[in-house]
């Protein structure tokens, strides 16, 4: 079964920029991230939430709007894709994750869609 970890946090309760808390916390995702390399799929930080834009289609006018679709303290920063064998697994790994402690984890399972032959 494969569930996405989608990784959380608020840039305020976060390291410094370029401190070495920052260099130290940047270690412990390495580290995270090889731990469970056997049982990810995908995974990649996202660039910062200044650079995202959000689209919207409305009467057929496309609208576009900097940043992302809700405002939050908590910004989407990066994911991994897992393929373990239960949701018990899964969220075992996600309270793995360095953010925990000051941010969230959340965890779905992605939809599994058959292919028609």
């Amino acid at each position: 079964m494969q569930y996405m970890l989608l990784i959380y946090g608020d840039p305020a309760a976060g390291p410094a920029p370029d401190s070495p808390e920052a260099a130290a916390e940047f270690g412990r995702w390495m580290a995270y991230s090889q731990e469970m390399a056997e049982v990810t799929v995908a995974g990649a930080p996202l660039e910062p939430v200044p650079t995202a834009t959000t689209v919207r289609l409305r009467d057929g006018e496309t609208l576009l709007s900097d940043g992302p679709f809700a405002e939050t303290k908590e910004h989407l920063g990066g994911y991994y894709i897992i393929d373990v064998p239960d949701l018990d697994t899964a969220l075992a790994w996600a309270a793995k994750a360095p953010n925990a402690s000051y941010g969230s984890v959340e965890v779905r399972p992605v939809m599994q869609i058959p292919m028609e032959a």
